[in-house]
């Protein structure tokens, strides 16, 4: 049998840590999923999905996401059922998220805005920053800016 699921979405509110009585971190969170269609009147909806993930990689989750981000979800599918203060039984489907992805920038809030990005992104100020591999450095070049990590290309290294 097999029970995968990816999901690629937004968090419509922050994650919510949680510890069990035996000290078990768990998180639950909200992931809006657009489908891959409009309806009649050309709008795309999106399906919200109700996740869990649980111990260190909560955690890590809980530090590294909010409202908005970006993530990538592989889990599995889970169905379980309560009975709730009334004495009604409860049933819940969820994804048991099992490893998570961040698919955007630290400074990207949730409405992609560029003017931001552009504020908060590293400047150069032509400081030298040094290869880690082989000690060379590279002026043009910042290690930590996620949008400049290709490699410095010569016109002699291209094929054509």
């Amino acid at each position: 049998m097999i029970n995968r699921t990816v999901l690629v979405g937004r968090l419509t509110r922050d994650p919510e840590l949680k510890y069990t009585n035996s000290g078990r971190a768990v998180a639950s969170f909200n992931i809006a999923v657009n489908r891959q269609f409009t309806n009649s009147q050309n709008e795309r909806e999106a399906d919200f999905i109700n996740c869990v993930i649980w111990n260190k990689t909560a955690e890590n989750f809980c530090n590294f996401t909010h409202k908005g981000s970006l993530v990538g979800i592989d889990g599995r599918i889970q169905t379980r059922s309560y009975d709730n203060q009334q004495g009604t039984r409860i049933f819940v489907t969820e994804v048991v998220a099992e490893n998570f992805s961040l698919l955007e920038s630290k400074n990207s809030n949730q409405n992609n805005q560029s003017e931001q990005f552009e504020q908060n992104r590293p400047q150069n100020n032509g400081q030298n920053y040094q290869n880690q591999q082989n000690g060379q450095s590279s002026p043009s070049r910042n290690p930590n800016d996620p949008f400049n990590s290709t490699p410095d290309i010569k016109d002699d290294d291209l094929p054509f």
